[in-house]
């Protein structure tokens, strides 16, 4: 008798998992660039602008969501 074989689980990218977020919808966000240093240079409207979240774009989504397999 053959033993049977399970199968392997899939490993998440641990850095893919602290840069992006999936939605409940299935949208995957990810945090702007730009918020490091050299803040005093920048105007606080865009500062805000970079506060908030951004959507992947759709020709790089396949590639986060491989690397997220279970979301």
């Amino acid at each position: 008798m053959a033993k049977k074989q399970k199968k392997r689980k899939l490993k998440s990218h641990r850095g893919a998992g602290k840069r992006f977020k999936i939605t409940a919808n299935g949208k995957i966000l990810r945090m702007h660039s730009g918020k490091r240093h050299l803040l005093g240079t920048k105007l606080p409207k865009r500062m805000r602008r970079l506060k908030k979240l951004a959507q992947v774009d759709p020709a790089d989504a396949p590639h986060v969501r491989r690397m997220l397999p279970y979301g």
